[in-house]
């Protein structure tokens, strides 16, 4: 897996100080999406152990207390991250007790595969839904566009 940007403390993607990491490769490629450079799975920067090691270390840092972390991108349930994302969500639910989990994803929740679902069935919250730029509303909160869902799991 490869990712774009990550942000150990962020206030703008999901609730409370979290970190948030974008990673690459998106297969919806939605017009008018404000993160086009995240879309090719062989783009942004490795994403290794050392990396991994990184987030789980920033959500357990007291110094800076997190409420959890954001998955966005490119599209973190993207077939090739998927096994990366499990990965990291476990050591997510096994390292840092407490920590809500956010995913992004186009996928719609009924469309996933079983794959896809073993990393829903771990987090809290998952945005579903390809962003429609005709149904774009600013107003909305952790959207873009009206017809994506918050599904607020557990």
């Amino acid at each position: 897996m490869r990712y774009h940007q990550y942000y150990p403390v962020d206030i703008v993607n999901g609730p409370g100080t979290r970190c948030t990491l974008f990673v690459s490769g998106c297969v919806h490629e939605c017009p008018g999406c404000y993160n086009k450079s995240t879309w090719r799975l062989n783009s942004g920067l490795p994403f290794d152990d050392e990396m991994e090691n990184r987030i789980i270390r920033d959500l357990n840092d007291t110094r800076i207390p997190r409420q959890g972390i954001s998955l966005s991108g490119g599209d973190p349930l993207h077939p090739q991250n998927v096994p990366h994302i499990l990965r990291l969500v476990k050591r997510i639910h096994k390292e840092c007790a407490g920590k809500d989990i956010w995913v992004w994803t186009g996928y719609k929740l009924d469309e996933l595969n079983d794959a896809q679902r073993e990393i829903v069935d771990l987090i809290n919250v998952l945005v579903d839904g390809k962003f429609v730029q005709d149904l774009k509303d600013p107003a909305l909160i952790w959207r873009g566009s009206s017809n994506q869902v918050v599904h607020h799991l557990r």
